[in-house]
């Protein structure tokens, strides 16, 4: 078990490094060509998979002490543990190294019940390796190589063409630089805080005094979180009215719930010169803004844990928001690390999130090491503002750039 113990911290280093703001291309290589190569020779990896789900996962039930039930928190970090200690019992089930290669590339394609967080090849995000699947599969590939090879001097040369082929080398028209002045906005407002009716003054005054020092410092644009208005906006008229006449002096894009037609929308609003647009949300958080069971399985569990609340609704496609002469994509959190909304994507991403549903924990961290995966590989700028922890403008980066 400590051997798994050990190729799982290997694994998940990039991950608390990056959350304690220690950065090394060369010391993080050798960290994941380590753990792939641990992972490729152990005879059983079930202990592996499970602490693996530990490291990366432990958050994920940590928003359940905000309906209640503080308790079920160990079984949801058992649960995953436990769900990635199968995935990886798997593909240590079978003995043929490129069997195994195989399944430890595909293993990122397997999203359940939608949930697209584990990318193994993010590992190589913060190094010179590039992220994408095939130079993932590359460099896996090439580790079995060397594994099969037993040390052979003949396989050397080509090792090295191999690893040096799945280089992120610099994309042309790299994008380093924003358009003009945009304010980006992280609030700090607590999560069991955030929609008790009795705060809700307080918060919306918040906003429109971040508004307020935004167009004092003559910014164009203002970015505030996901749901930092939290109410449904477009039911309420007198903000809408605030909202659209301080449009008249800055782009205001915010969060907040827009309810139509008796369906409920997590979404953006775009207040620009007196107007405004609506961004709804396009890919749900499974388990936390709509249930992936059959319906009345869904209306058992959401009046059970969700207080009877209806599942959100998604829209079917991504929406582009036009701010003077650039074109901007809109994503809600989660969005922001899915490949749906990367799809034919502009040079830019505002992304609005909420991290304050898992915290303390690495949460953020690895939601901001995956929208940077996804930035690398589409060459675009995401600009991320959230609630109480993530806040970030991430450019796409390069082989030898920090």
């Amino acid at each position: 078990m400590l051997i798994s113990l050990f190729t799982a911290s290997l694994f998940s280093a990039f991950i608390y490094l990056e959350h304690f703001h220690i950065s090394n291309h060369f010391v993080e290589s050798i960290f994941g060509l380590g753990a792939i190569y641990l992972i490729l020779t152990q005879r059983k990896l079930f202990w592996t998979g499970f602490f693996i789900g530990m490291f990366w996962f432990f958050w994920v039930g940590f928003s359940m002490q905000y309906y209640d039930f503080i308790y079920l928190i160990p079984f949801v970090i058992f649960l995953f543990s436990f769900a990635y200690g199968s995935i990886f019992y798997l593909i240590g089930y079978y003995e043929n190294i490129w069997i195994r290669s195989t399944l430890l590339v595909l293993v990122s394609l397997f999203e359940p019940f939608g949930f697209n967080w584990f990318k193994p090849q993010i590992i190589f995000v913060n190094t010179n390796f590039g992220t994408e699947l095939w130079q993932f599969s590359i460099i896996v590939f090439t580790i079995a190589l060397m594994i099969f090879a037993k040390g052979r001097r003949i396989f050397l040369i080509p090792t090295i063409i191999l690893l040096i082929s799945a280089q992120n080398f610099k994309p042309k028209n790299l994008n380093k630089s924003l358009p003009f002045e945009i304010a980006v906005t992280e609030t700090k407002v607590k999560q069991n805080e955030k929609w008790v009716l009795a705060n809700q003054d307080e918060i919306i005054d918040m906003n429109l005094r971040k508004i307020e020092l935004a167009i004092q410092n003559h910014q164009k644009l203002i970015i505030l979180p996901e749901s930092t208005f939290p109410l449904f906006i477009n039911t309420r008229l007198d903000i809408v009215e605030t909202l659209e006449n301080l449009s008249l002096e800055i782009a205001i894009l915010t969060g907040g719930l827009y309810l139509e037609d008796g369906n409920n929308y997590n979404a953006s609003y775009l207040f620009q010169n007196g107007n405004y647009q609506v961004a709804k949300k396009v890919v749900l958080v499974p388990f936390g803004e709509y249930i992936p069971l059959p319906k009345f399985l869904s209306d058992w569990i959401n009046s059970i844990f969700f207080q009877g609340m209806k599942d959100f609704t998604p829209a079917k496609t991504p929406t582009d928001f036009q701010i003077g002469d650039e074109v901007f994509r809109n994503a809600i959190c989660y969005e922001a690390t899915s490949k749906e909304m990367y799809k034919n994507p502009p040079k830019f991403m505002i992304a609005i999130s909420n991290n304050g549903w898992f915290l303390p924990s690495i949460e953020p961290t690895l939601q901001k090491l995956l929208i940077q995966h996804f930035a690398n590989i589409n060459n675009i700028t995401v600009i991320h503002s959230s609630n109480m922890a993530g806040t970030d403008i991430i450019y796409p980066k390069y082989k030898g750039q920090k």
